[in-house]
């Protein structure tokens, strides 16, 4: 039997109706692949996010931001002698564990690699204090010792945290201490 035009038109639409489901499942299949993706990520984060963070949700972990924010010095001279590397190495050790930490998180935030909603819920208020009563003590350790660029993963976090906190409470000040009670006016 020879083909005549007519079967050859259905011959043609039937394999222009296959080629379109297919291109049609291979769409859905990109969607799906990519909507799933953007999940994962989104988990990833907030994953990574909260592992990073476990140490400082313990009470060791707020015992050593609360002995930070209780520190007291006149000068960066004075620093350097109650808390510095040379002269205490435990505190030095408290002190710098908790800026490597906040520095990783405000490169990992800068990044996209964490997620800043759980950062301000579970710590904004820690970096933001921590933050306040070391500002001048980076400046100069910068200056001395270290790069410009040294910290600025923790200052980029607590500016973010700030801008939260911020925009939640347009009054928020950072209050100056937290070690001891200081009676509203």
């Amino acid at each position: 039997m020879i083909p005549n035009r007519d079967n050859m038109v259905d011959l043609t639409e039937i394999q222009a109706a296959y080629y379109m489901v297919a291109a049609t499942g291979v769409l859905v299949a990109a969607a799906y692949y990519i909507m799933n993706l953007r999940e994962n990520r989104k988990n990833m984060r907030v994953t990574l996010t909260n592992n990073i963070m476990l140490n400082l949700g313990t009470p060791t972990g707020m015992k050593q931001i609360i002995e930070l924010l209780q520190m007291e010095w006149t000068d960066y001279e004075d620093f350097e002698r109650k808390y510095g590397t040379e002269n205490n190495l435990e505190s030095a050790g408290v002190r710098l564990s908790l800026w490597y930490t906040y520095n990783t998180l405000g490169e990992l935030l800068r990044r996209g690699l964490v997620d800043e909603n759980t950062l301000y819920t579970a710590m904004g208020w820690g970096v933001v204090s921590t933050w306040k009563k070391f500002e001048s003590v980076v400046a100069e350790h910068r200056r001395r010792y270290m790069s410009r660029d040294q910290w600025t993963g923790f200052e980029y976090l607590a500016g973010r945290m700030l801008a939260r906190m911020k925009a939640v409470d347009p009054s928020y000040v950072v209050p100056e201490t937290y070690d001891k009670y200081i009676r509203n006016k």
